[in-house]
């Protein structure tokens, strides 16, 4: 399946899948008296723009280099993940703040007593929105998509805000009301966390971060490797999006002639592409070998 369709397929599972689950969740919450539940019908509304934002970002992204933009739009797709963090934020603090008014305003008795329906919809949106993140989150990685990925634990936190449902409908129901505002701010902790690590890929992307060191270990000796080369004398990685640019120097025989050394850091450019699919472009430089006294 070629890239287009497996955005195309994502993104329409997403939207259809989310906007199915905010008809039914808010009917759910308001029929059955769960305040829990139409918040939680929001949050999934909040998904839908996710999923949009995602596939916005990974299209542009796709688009080529021209001529204002000779390295093509790969850091789209990080603005896209800055902004979907950017929603979950929101989200995790509205949902928090509404369990601690709850929880300082007391008056637990007054509460409504949540329906069956409330219940059973918190039940249907884990099992469902939790299959969406697993789904998502495999084809994310087939693309190594970052907006997708985000996407992914958008749906995840939507699962998890479904659990916080549960429970406080759950404990409603047998006669502990206060059950669901503090699930409420619990579920409000996890869902900044993934907020903050969504965030953190982005911008880590969006400002040239160094891949890790045991990328670039694996990396310099797969170099090391290839015919040819002698030494690998400087590597150096940055993230740009998606993608990953390289510039290595090797140190090849001085006594060759420029094309021969030339040929080998074809290959070694060649082969390295080849074996890692997420490298944009790798530059190599040769140097003469330092001979050993």
């Amino acid at each position: 399946m070629s890239e287009k369709k497996i955005v195309a397929r994502l993104t329409s599972i997403g939207v259809i899948g989310n906007i199915i689950l905010v008809a039914f969740k808010l009917y759910a919450g308001i029929a059955g008296n769960s305040g829990a539940m139409v918040s939680d019908a929001i949050h999934s509304l909040s998904d839908v723009f996710a999923t949009f934002i995602a596939f916005l970002g990974v299209r542009l992204a796709q688009k080529g280099p021209d001529k204002d933009h000779p390295y093509g739009h790969d850091r789209l797709e990080c603005v896209a993940s800055v902004v979907l963090g950017v929603i979950l934020l929101v989200t995790g603090f509205g949902i928090g703040w509404g369990g601690v008014q709850k929880i300082i305003a007391g008056h637990y008795d007054q509460l409504a007593v949540p329906g069956t329906i409330a219940l059973s919809a918190a039940i249907v949106s884990i099992i469902v929105k939790e299959s969406m993140f697993w789904y998502t989150r495999y084809y994310a990685k087939k693309l190594n998509s970052s907006a997708f990925m985000a996407d992914a634990w958008h749906h995840r936190s939507d699962a998890l805000s479904s659990v916080g449902s549960l429970i406080g409908i759950g404990g409603a129901r047998l006669g502990v009301p206060v059950l669901e505002p503090i699930a409420c701010v619990v579920i409000c902790l996890c869902i900044l966390k993934v907020a903050y690590d969504i965030l953190k890929d982005a911008i880590d992307k969006m400002l040239d971060t160094a891949c890790s060191d045991e990328y670039e270990q694996s990396l310099g000796d797969f170099i090391r490797a290839q015919d040819g080369v002698q030494q690998l004398d400087k590597l150096s990685t940055r993230k740009f999006g998606s993608k990953v640019y390289i510039d290595a120097e090797i140190g090849v025989d001085g006594s060759m002639t420029l094309t021969d050394a030339h040929s080998i850091a074809e290959r070694v450019h060649n082969a390295v592409e080849k074996k890692h699919p997420e490298i944009k472009h790798i530059m190599i430089h040769e140097n003469p070998a330092e001979q050993a006294e």
